[in-house]
């Protein structure tokens, strides 16, 4: 199976996103298929053994719409942006030859007005306007109807009726109508309906500026070594597995890879969102988008530029953006229908107006059936949803979280309770040396042979050990003899002394009974029975611990840290971060039925964890959250993903979730009320007791103000700061 996100080009509505998402779907070897119209693409899940990518766009082709497949990015947006081109020249077009229509349908009355105005209204409907026909002919033979069939066939009854009435003048007076043509109201609804296409594809891109920037980070150029030592600048697309770099002072990693010669300091804050710079060294990771320090350094590539960390983010993201949110359903099923249900209400408007005033009504029913068709706008209903989101998960990649799709985005804003496991969530999760216990008689030079143990020992807690002596100015001694002892701890020799460092357990057979245990890991260091200095090792709580658990309090969230460590390591750990509620000594099965339990109360329960020993709980959990360190991301466990250690990503991530839920609910209920109110007013529904009718004209401007003031709406969530 393969997965794929193209750019779909030519939609013009949330109908036409359906049409594209239902043929797609319906083809033989695929196995689903998503459409974002807000996003412009289209997310398959499909067999290649079965079908192939070119078969996908001969269909989307046949269906009145077009696929780009090349993956390149920079074949995406040659693409978009040639069809941006496109649109903005024809748009240029349409109000060049629409704004003379309109004044001489407003200051001329003679034939020869008519007929100019006739002549370049032809002109416009047939260069500017020709994709409504078209499309909405591929509709029609496709049994299916979108935006553009209602376009098509408001213009196509204005230009008729007006050019039925220019080639038979005595028509309108014969059956008792005013004399007058509509070529200003077919010619400013294309430029109305163009313009806000064009402001709406406008939006539409800034809500997916979030990917571009990430796939900025990534340099279109590399510094490539050949044997010979020479260096030649290359796409960096070019840049395969094996390949040797250089990376020049100030420059962006353009591909992961090793170091292998040189040395320099790396900001890798984009990752991990930690501002001090990284030393890197001959056999350290680099990752593509990070930018380098002063120094050079020739990198062998792992990756090549489809597989990079980055890319895999932008990939998560796009996809993320490609996804529907539940609530995205109503929306879709009513546009399906829309288009059918606004023909049906034009042709009974007509009618009843018909009805009403026999002939003579004849110009004021077609006037009101024409401004029923363009004032209808299932765009607005469609976008009201996808615009949001994709900005919301945008936003939330530009700050370190990582959203896997559309529906956790909407599930985080029903939390109320957050399930926090203790180790590497709360706490740094790697325990360091807090303190130093020296007994009287002890010397430097006995500290020495510590340190020189420690520096030989491959134990993981070892390095900070010797870190920390070496900090305190302690000098390494000479070893005769070093050995380790599984389960226990070290024995050495030195100056003909005999050492031992470990546990308890190590302490308790050579005679030495340490004090109780405190919290923490604690090494005891003596000579025989005599216990030289005890060294005592304490995963901390993370600096943003207290902080994060203060604002999920504030913001009426329970709040509940579980753990295999023992009571006292728990107490003290929740007792800094504040966290009223633990249980400890749990079990990975232990978690996952606390977090059932929180259910049965009626929460809905966030947890989060490190993504895999927490697998069972995150599993169980209606939103699950993994805390990541950049390149180490369980992206595949969760429903959200910190590329950082800061907890206060809860909190700041469940509140960007309930701003983009409220906006998505606001596009929704004035998607719902523009078409309420506005339809009927086109009808002709205040005539009777105001003598009020809508302009064909103001009608198109109407619709096309609808559907950018819903992105314009879901833009607002840019400007949300998160508070870290």
């Amino acid at each position: 199976m393969a997965k794929a996100t193209l750019p779909v080009l030519e939609m013009s509505c949330v109908v036409c996103a359906g049409n594209v998402e239902r043929t797609v779907s319906g083809l033989d070897g695929v196995v689903s298929a998503s459409v974002n119209f807000a996003a412009n693409n289209i997310t398959v899940d499909y067999d290649p053994k079965k079908i192939s990518l070119q078969d996908m766009k001969a269909a989307v082709q046949a269906a009145g719409y077009d696929l780009v497949i090349d993956t390149a990015d920079s074949a995406r947006q040659e693409a978009e942006r040639n069809a941006y081109i496109a649109l903005r020249n024809k748009l240029v077009v349409a109000w060049v030859l629409a704004v003379p229509v309109m004044a001489l349908s407003m200051w001329g009355k003679a034939i020869w007005t008519e007929w100019a105005a006739a002549v370049m209204a032809t002109v416009l409907l047939a260069y500017s306007g020709m994709e409504f026909y078209t499309k909405a002919w591929k509709m029609a033979k496709a049994k299916s109807a979108n935006m553009d069939t209602l376009v098509a066939m408001s213009t196509a009854v204005a230009w008729l009726f007006s050019m039925f009435l220019l080639i038979f003048p005595d028509f309108s007076e014969s059956h008792g109508m005013g004399h007058y043509v509509y070529f200003d109201s077919a010619t400013m609804i294309v430029a109305f309906v163009l313009t806000g296409r064009l402001l709406e594809e406008r939006a539409k891109n800034s809500t997916t500026s979030a990917i571009r920037s990430l796939m900025d980070l990534q340099p279109p150029m590399a510094w490539l070594v050949g044997d010979d030592g020479t260096e030649k600048e290359v796409p960096t697309s070019q840049i395969q597995p094996g390949n040797t770099i250089r990376i020049r002072p100030g420059g962006r990693v353009p591909v992961d890879g090793i170091v292998v010669d040189g040395n320099s300091f790396v900001d890798e804050s984009m990752l991990t969102g930690e501002s001090v710079q990284v030393e890197k060294v001959q056999g350290c990771n680099v990752f593509a988008g990070t930018i380098n320090g002063n120094g050079t350094m020739a990198v062998e590539a792992t990756k090549n530029s489809d597989n990079t960390v980055l890319a895999q983010i932008v990939a998560m993201v796009r996809e993320a953006q490609g996804s529907k949110a539940p609530v995205q359903r109503i929306a879709d099923v009513i546009s399906k229908y829309f288009t059918f249900v606004v023909i049906s209400l034009a042709i009974i408007t007509l009618v009843t107006w018909l009805a009403i005033g026999g002939n003579a009504c004849l110009s004021h029913a077609i006037v009101c059936a024409v401004s029923v068709l363009v004032i209808a706008c299932p765009c607005a209903l469609g976008l009201a949803t996808p615009t949001a989101i994709t900005v919301g998960i945008g936003k939330a990649a530009e700050n370190h979280i990582l959203i896997k799709d559309a529906s956790a985005l909407e599930k985080a804003c029903k939390v109320s309770a957050v399930v926090l496991d203790k180790t590497g969530t709360v706490t740094e999760g790697k325990p360091a040396v807090t303190g130093l216990e020296i007994s009287p008689d002890t010397t430097a030079g006995q500290l020495g042979v510590l340190l020189s143990a420690e520096k030989q020992s491959e134990h993981p807690l070892a390095a900070d050990i010797v870190s920390y002596l070496e900090k305190e100015g302690i000098a390494p001694a000479v070893l005769d003899s070093f050995k380790s002892v599984a389960g226990k701890g070290l024995e050495m020799k030195a100056n003909g002394c005999s050492y031992w460092a470990g546990n308890s357990r190590m302490a308790k057979e050579n005679g030495a009974v340490p004090e109780s245990e405190t919290n923490g890991t604690t090494v005891y260091f003596g000579t025989d029975s005599n216990l030289l200095a005890t060294v005592t090792l304490i995963d901390r709580t993370k600096p943003t611990a207290h902080d994060a658990i203060s604002r999920m309090k504030d913001m009426g969230l329970k709040v509940v840290m579980l753990t295999g460590d023992n009571e006292t390591s728990a107490d003290i750990a929740a007792k800094e971060a504040g966290i009223e509620e633990y249980v400890a000594s749990v079990l990975p099965d232990d978690k996952d039925k606390y977090v059932q339990k929180l259910q049965a109360d009626g929460h809905k329960v966030a947890m989060v964890g490190d993504g895999i020993n927490d697998s069972q709980a995150l599993a169980r959990a209606d939103v699950s959250i993994a805390m990541g360190s950049g390149t180490d991301i369980a992206m595949e466990t969760a429903m959200m993903t910190f590329t950082t250690s800061d907890l206060r990503l809860i909190p700041e991530s469940l509140r960007l979730s309930k701003r983009t839920m409220r906006i998505v609910k606001q596009n929704l209920f004035w998607a719902f009320i523009y078409n309420v109110i506005g339809i009927p007013v086109a009808a002709g529904a205040l005539f009777p007791a105001f003598g009020i009718t809508l302009d064909p004209m103001w009608a198109s401007a109407a619709m096309a103000l609808s559907s950018v003031t819903v992105v314009t709406n879901s833009l607002r969530l840019k400007f949300l700061r998160l508070k870290l």
